[in-house]
């Protein structure tokens, strides 16, 4: 990358105003650990909670609500993913990319998730059936910059970086994932108010590590170390000035305070065992 695209990024980083988010749910009715298909499914087969996982849901959907316009997508049988909304797709600009799922149990969702946004009045690109991607769990949006970030190697193709900068007209930046716990960007990484970052270093290999710190400087960056990253520190929902997660250490909540957003741990015990946490819970439907 050249310095002066990278300076022109760097300079893109105006301060956000309190919004009204906008942000889709799906109740977890049918939420369960119903097969592997990730690391974090492997013991917990059959094992989750869904009174808790109901309670710990509604819970994060209370708080979210004093932050943002609710909606919500009717949850289907045998689709116990569908939970995580955040899958669903893209969505920026009144242009919705539906996924396309690498596996096979989760293909179910895509048509359903298609036929929600068209009836929200969203337009549909088209997307190869070949090239697989699963939305908003692997493409974030910078908070500073005019960019896309999109994880690729477990659940998104390598592909997907190139066609997302060509339908949604921004630079797409594509970040190789080489852990396998790690497996959506949005696990790892967590794009924060005023270009500022958090991530956990070892989900990357080395070249996706050195365009991250080439895009955002050291003081804009928080390094999660390993026990905060498997808490799913990262899978976080930030809402005018305050950050959702499911847990994070003392270190970590003072970093963030740091920055000046306030941690409001909401424990998602249940969800974790199938891979996911509060943004997986979450997509946004209002990005500009």
């Amino acid at each position: 990358m050249s310095t002066a695209i990278r300076d022109a990024l760097l300079q893109e980083r105006p301060r956000v105003p309190r919004e009204r988010l906008t942000i889709v749910l799906c109740a977890p009715t049918y939420f369960g650990v119903d097969y592997v298909i990730n690391p974090w499914m492997e013991h917990h087969l059959g094992d989750a909670d869904h009174a808790l996982a109901t309670e710990q849901w509604n819970e994060l959907r209370r708080r979210l609500q004093a932050e943002a316009r609710l909606e919500f997508i009717p949850p289907k049988p045998l689709l116990p993913d569908m939970v995580f909304t955040a899958n669903a797709g893209l969505v920026v600009g009144g242009k919705a990319i539906v996924s396309r799922f690498r596996t096979m149990e989760r293909r179910g969702e895509e048509s359903l998730f298609q036929e929600w946004f068209i009836q929200r009045g969203l337009e549909i690109e088209p997307w190869p059936e070949d090239v697989a991607f699963e939305g908003a769990g692997d493409a974030l949006l910078d908070r500073g910059r005019h960019l896309i970030w999109c994880g690729y190697g477990f659940r998104s193709s390598a592909d997907a970086p190139s066609l997302i900068e060509r339908i949604i007209e921004r630079r797409t930046i594509g970040l190789r994932l080489v852990d396998p716990r790690f497996y959506h960007l949005d696990t790892c990484f967590c794009p924060l108010s005023e270009g500022r970052l958090l991530y956990f270093p070892a989900a990357f290999n080395d070249v996706a590590r050195q365009t991250i710190e080439s895009l955002v400087p050291k003081e804009d960056r928080i390094a999660v170390g390993a026990q905060d990253a498997a808490s799913f520190a990262c899978n976080a929902v930030e809402a005018n000035g305050r950050i959702f997660l499911n847990d994070a250490s003392l270190e970590l909540q003072a970093q963030l305070r740091d920055f000046g957003l306030e941690p409001i741990v909401t424990p998602l015990s249940e969800f974790l065992k199938a891979g996911g946490g509060a943004k997986c819970l979450t997509l946004r439907l209002d990005e500009a």
